[in-house]
């Protein structure tokens, strides 16, 4: 009888995201190495809902710290290592594994353009008042959708992304366990004395 070994989603998730990032040019400013990935448990199975989300580590254009109400802040900081993290990505399961395989690739691409184009710790942003997803969502979307098809059509290996064609409750009949990294939510800091970090 075979023993089913625990499936690692974030070790699974990282190569994919590798993957991109190595193949499609817009994400090659992107070094995973600095970028977190994570997974949370939602609330709900169900697929409506937040799927997953991108947390910058670092403030517009790259501040360390940032100014609010009188005050300054700084942004509690993760390493791997020597390492410092930049980014967060964290998905939300099983809500992000019970998608479509394609919504979920495209979950997957637009988590990743929202990193900065300098890979700084902050997120692209867009010109005008919705600067995190331009002023529409739809075509943002509809951006995606074209880098994934791009994607696919480079014929990456099938074993990057087979994991996201199945539901969560597949996996866990194959795998009989989804485990992987977590990270708590980054702390907002007061730096009492307006001092500026290095």
């Amino acid at each position: 009888m075979n023993r089913q070994s625990s499936m690692d989603f974030t070790a699974h998730m990282k190569r994919l995201c590798l993957d991109v990032c190595e193949r499609l040019e817009v994400f090659q400013h992107i070094c995973m190495e600095q970028v977190a990935v994570t997974f949370a448990q939602s609330k709900t199975p169900g697929i409506y809902g937040t799927q997953a989300k991108l947390t910058p580590m670092r403030f517009e254009n790259g501040s360390l710290t940032t100014n609010r109400r009188g005050r300054t802040w700084t942004v509690q900081r993760f390493y791997s290592g020597q390492r410092e993290m930049l980014y967060i990505l964290t998905f939300y399961l099983p809500r992000f594994q019970n998608n479509t395989f394609r919504e979920k690739m495209i979950t997957v691409l637009h988590e990743l353009y929202h990193i900065s184009p300098y890979f700084d710790g902050d997120i692209r942003r867009f010109d005008g008042r919705y600067h995190a997803h331009s002023a529409s969502q739809k075509e943002y979307d509809r951006l995606m959708e074209r880098y994934v098809d791009e994607y696919l059509q480079l014929t990456p290996p099938q074993e990057l992304y087979t994991f996201l064609k199945h539901d969560f409750g597949s996996l866990i009949k194959h795998h009989g366990n989804v485990v992987g990294h977590k990270l708590p939510i980054p702390k907002l800091i007061p730096i009492e004395d307006d001092r500026r970090l290095a």
